[in-house]
């Protein structure tokens, strides 16, 4: 069974050891430098309970040398030929995320899709056969991953994957999910994920994870690149 056949039928795939150390050291580097220069200016936002931040590619925190990092690795023959494997259209570059532990060791994850917010559960069916926006997700440290319930990326939600969900009827979106399947990430380690299917982060181990978020070239999407964010 190929990873294509894996990703159009289940929503994810993990490629093992797909990147080394060469690959990540460097990388690493500039994106412990992002995350520094991050938290001193969102102290409030992360204590908050913040558990990711983005627009890693934009000059905010970065310099030019240090962005040029990031879109040197982005851009690689090594990330080409993982992405190549796995679909046969092009895809687009959206932007960048950097997930990481909340400050507060007992905060709860929760199950999401990343179409809900903003939209009503009738917008969010519609959304579902809308254009593929990929999680490529890069492992910096040994950590317990993250949690997706496979197929839904094609489907709309069970009735306890619902309520759990949107918290209806009492219930709440951290509690567990039968349909759940967890996915834990080495260093080195990428999974890829469709941002339309239901999931949610596996919270310690200091995990440290940078995002590629890639898209269909379509007009819709292109409308939420920040544009200073590009190469």
């Amino acid at each position: 069974m190929s990873f294509r056949y894996d990703f159009e039928n289940n929503g994810f795939v993990l490629v093992k050891h797909a990147f080394d150390q060469d690959d990540l050291l460097k990388l690493e580097k500039v994106l412990r430098a992002f995350h520094r220069a991050w938290l001193e200016d969102n102290v409030e936002f992360y204590q908050q309970g913040a558990i990711n931040s983005a627009y890693l590619t934009e000059p905010s925190y970065l310099s030019d040398e240090q962005r040029l990092v990031l879109f040197q690795f982005i851009g690689s023959p090594k990330m080409a030929g993982h992405i190549k494997a796995l679909f046969a259209d092009p895809l687009m570059f959206v932007g960048t995320q950097l997930f990481f532990d909340p400050f507060q060791p007992e905060q709860k994850n929760y199950w999401h899709r990343d179409i809900q917010y903003g939209k009503s559960l009738d917008q969010q069916k519609k959304a579902l056969s809308g254009p593929k926006a990929l999680h490529f997700r890069i492992a910096l440290r040994d950590e317990r991953g993250i949690e997706l319930v496979p197929g839904s990326h094609q489907r709309w939600d069970t009735e306890d994957e619902l309520v759990v969900r949107c918290e209806q009827e009492g219930r709440t979106n951290s509690e567990d999910l039968k349909s759940g399947v967890s996915v834990p990430l080495q260093r080195g380690d990428m999974l890829v994920f469709d941002a339309k299917m239901i999931h949610r982060g596996l919270y310690g181990g200091d995990r440290f994870a940078f995002d590629i978020l890639l898209a269909d070239p379509d007009p819709s999407l292109k409308e939420i690149i920040h544009k200073n964010g590009l190469p």
